[in-house]
């Protein structure tokens, strides 16, 4: 199933119904991982490093075939207790199927880590040509937002909510389009949660006020990211490194937009972040139409976006699709391999 190749909104609706049913057989259908050796691939370089694990990229020696391998040591994740996380990121990941969207290719495990085999995006982080940049004018910044909207669009519509939206999980591919990635916050809900998640300058104030909540905070983060396309900075930015003063401005609603925004964009800021979410945009009864028919929004090709029709601002230079020069390097890290298999009972259904 592909979104490409369709010319109507009429057609586009058919398909995510469409995508939706064949996410949900996927994720209710979802098996254990297969517990493998890592042998089967041959690491290249680190590309990517977290609380978790690291990201490597790895050639499949069966296929000669290049993916980004997320590598989670076990240990890390039960010590901070994340293991229903991973385990409904690795499901999740496995049903999803959008141009604008990460998806995992297969997954496994052996006596120390968990692995989850993607699409190796070979343009970098979005996060790092902004900060290259300094900041994007409001064209390019309606280009990636545009796209951003629509894969919110499709999460929202399988009832996902993804509660990690930034820069630095955005990557670029090599036309220039994005893929959203790092599902390890994106959960399935029916109404409301209430876990306290996410990176601190994108949370909600339901979320610091330890109310329940549902896709309203993704709306909230959208506007973050949006504004910060477009300043150079979080609307919420203190140099204070007390988390407490940070989460008193988001609860405060504390920004200042800057002279340079237009009209539309100030309007379309100001009602994402709304602290009173039966105001903010997204949450009201047109739900997201009212963000995709917004006026800052008003010339946007949303068909052409998902047909890749319409030229990137910026195309990433590589040299293949291997590439890895435009991301930063992570030093490996060493450790004994276990003789037994660690935490069997907690990862069983992983």
């Amino acid at each position: 199933m592909s979104v490409e190749g369709f010319s109507t909104k009429v057609e586009y609706t058919e398909i995510l119904k469409k995508l939706k049913v064949e996410f949900f057989t996927k994720y209710d259908s979802a098996k254990p991982s297969p517990k493998i050796d890592f042998q089967e691939f041959e690491p290249v370089i680190i590309v990517g490093s977290g609380s978790f694990g690291t990201v490597k990229l790895c050639k499949q020696k069966k296929t000669n075939k290049y993916y980004a391998v997320k590598v989670l040591f076990k240990s890390n994740i039960v010590k901070n207790k994340q293991v229903e996380h991973v385990v409904s990121e690795k499901k999740i990941l496995g049903a999803l199927n959008f141009p604008f969207v990460i998806h995992m290719e297969l997954s496994f495990k052996d006596n120390d880590c968990l692995y989850l085999v993607m699409p190796f995006i070979s343009g970098g982080e979005l996060f790092t040509y902004l900060r290259k940049m300094k900041r994007f004018d409001e064209v390019q910044a309606k280009f990636y937002g545009a796209q951003v909207f629509l894969a919110f669009e499709y999460l929202h519509y399988l009832n996902l909510i993804y509660r990690d939206l930034k820069p630095e999980n955005i990557l670029l591919d090599q036309l220039g389009y994005i893929k959203l990635t790092d599902f390890g916050f994106c959960k399935h809900i029916e109404s409301r949660t209430w876990t306290l998640c996410g990176t601190p300058e994108y949370i909600a104030p339901e979320l610091i006020k330890t109310k329940g909540y549902g896709q309203s905070v993704d709306w909230w983060a959208f506007g973050v990211l949006i504004y910060e396309l477009v300043a150079g900075v979080s609307p919420f930015y203190t140099a204070n490194t007390d988390p407490m003063a940070l989460f008193r401005k988001i609860v405060d609603c504390n920004y200042k937009i800057p002279t340079f925004f237009s009209h539309d964009l100030r309007h379309l800021v100001y009602n994402l972040l709304q602290v009173d979410t039966s105001r903010r945009y997204g949450n009201l009864r047109n739900g997201a139409q009212d963000i995709k028919t917004h006026s800052w929004f008003k010339n946007t090709n949303w068909i052409g976006l998902l047909n890749y029709e319409i030229e990137a601002p910026y195309v990433p230079k590589t040299k293949g699709s291997h590439d890895t020069t435009n991301f930063d390097k992570y030093p490996e890290q060493k450790f004994v391999p276990s003789k037994t298999n660690q935490y069997e009972k907690e990862f069983e259904n992983f």
